[in-house]
C-alpha cells in the first residue's frame, strides 16, 4: 500500500503550515465546537490594576510596565472544548492580560513554562495526529509514533502531568513561553522571560480529593477570592545568559528556576467581568508597547493572525 510523506507516523506534513491551518486543526481535534476560541475556549473575564515597581525600568522602557495601568485578564482552561472539566489535571491553566495606560500591552501566560511544538509545522503535524477517528479517538499508535519522532513535543505534557491538580487560578504559577527582548531606561536591550508568581503562593489538590470538585470549581474560587481581594500577582522577568536559546520554545533556560528575576511589577484583580468584554476582540500578543520586542521564534510570530482568524470564526 502506497502512502503520501504526510500520512507516516511521525511525518511532517507537506504542505507548509499556516496559520489557518492550525486553528483548523486545533478546532478538529476539540470536535469544532461552535463559536468559542480554537484553544483556552473555557474561560473567564477579569478585570484590575497593574503597579510597577522601582526596578522595571533596568529591565525595560516599556510604558505598560514602568507606569500604573489598567488590566483587562482572562483566566482560562486549555482546548478547544468549552465545557471542559476544571478536575481535569492533563490540560493548561492560562492568563491573558491587557495592560492599558496611554500604552497598550498583551501577554498570555500559561501553567507550563514550554510549548509544545518548535515549528509551526511540527505544532500541525502534532494537532493533526490527535485528531478524533470515528470513535471520537485519537489513533494512539499514530501518536506514539509522533511522539516518539518527535521527542521535545512532549516536554509542556510531561511538565504539567507532573504536577498535581492547580487548586485555583489565583494559586497558580504562569510563565510567557517565549524570549523578549526588552530594552532598559538606558538603552540596554536583553532578552527575558516572564514568570507570573501568585503572591499567596501555589496551591493544589490531591488525587483524594478530586472526586469531591466540581466541573467548575475554579470559577467559583476564583468569584470568592476576588470578593476577599486576595488576587495578586508579581510579575518577573527572568534574565538570559549567554549561550541561551532564544528560538525554541520546547525547551527551558538552563537552571531557569534558579535564576534571579526582577519584579516588574503587580497585578491586582479586583473583579470579575463578562465573558463578552474579553470575547469582543483578542488578547493579540503582537500588541507590545516599545520597550518589550516580539520574540524570534515562529510559533509567536503565527500567534497574532492565528488569534484573529480564530476569532473571524466565532464571531
Amino acid at each position: 500500500m502506497n502512502h503520501d510523506a504526510q500520512d507516516l507516523p511521525g511525518a511532517l506534513p507537506l504542505e507548509k503550515a499556516s496559520p489557518s491551518l492550525i486553528v483548523e486543526a486545533l478546532k478538529a481535534v476539540a470536535g469544532h465546537p461552535p463559536g468559542v476560541r480554537a484553544s483556552f475556549a473555557k474561560g473567564h473575564c477579569v478585570r484590575g490594576r497593574y503597579e510597577p515597581s522601582a526596578e522595571a525600568g533596568s529591565v525595560t522602557r516599556s510604558k505598560s510596565l514602568t507606569r500604573p495601568a489598567q488590566v483587562l485578564g482572562r483566566f482560562s482552561v486549555g482546548g478547544g472544548n468549552p465545557h471542559v472539566a476544571d478536575t481535569n489535571g492533563l490540560v493548561l491553566r492560562g492568563f491573558s492580560v491587557r495592560l492599558s495606560n496611554e500604552a497598550s500591552s498583551n501577554f498570555l501566560f500559561e501553567n507550563a513554562p514550554v510549548h509544545f511544538a518548535r515549528t509551526l509545522d511540527q505544532m500541525l503535524a502534532f494537532l493533526r495526529a490527535r485528531i478524533p477517528g470515528p470513535d471520537g479517538k485519537p489513533d494512539a499508535e499514530r501518536v506514539k509514533a509522533f511522539s516518539e519522532a518527535n521527542p521535545e513535543t512532549l516536554n509542556q505534557a510531561r511538565f504539567v502531568a507532573a504536577r498535581a491538580l492547580p487548586a485555583s487560578f489565583a494559586l497558580t504559577t504562569y510563565w510567557g513561553v517565549h524570549s523578549f527582548p526588552a530594552t532598559s531606561e538606558t538603552g540596554a536591550t536583553r532578552f527575558i522571560k516572564f514568570k507570573i508568581v501568585p503572591a499567596g503562593g501555589n496551591a493544589t489538590f490531591s488525587e483524594a480529593e478530586i472526586p469531591g470538585l466540581g466541573a467548575d470549581f475554579l470559577r467559583d474560587d476564583l468569584e470568592a477570592r476576588i470578593q476577599a481581594g486576595n488576587v495578586r500577582f508579581d510579575v518577573i522577568a527572568i534574565l538570559d545568559r549567554p549561550g541561551d536559546d532564544c528560538s525554541d520554545v520546547t525547551k527551558r533556560w538552563s537552571d531557569e528556576d534558579e535564576r534571579p528575576g526582577v519584579v516588574l511589577g503587580r497585578i491586582t484583580i479586583d473583579a470579575l467581568e463578562p465573558n463578552g468584554t474579553c470575547d469582543a476582540s483578542v488578547f493579540d500578543p503582537a500588541g507590545l508597547a516599545e520597550g518589550i520586542g516580539h520574540p524570534p521564534d515562529e510559533i509567536f510570530a503565527a500567534r497574532s493572525p492565528a488569534y484573529r482568524i480564530s476569532l473571524s470564526k466565532r464571531s
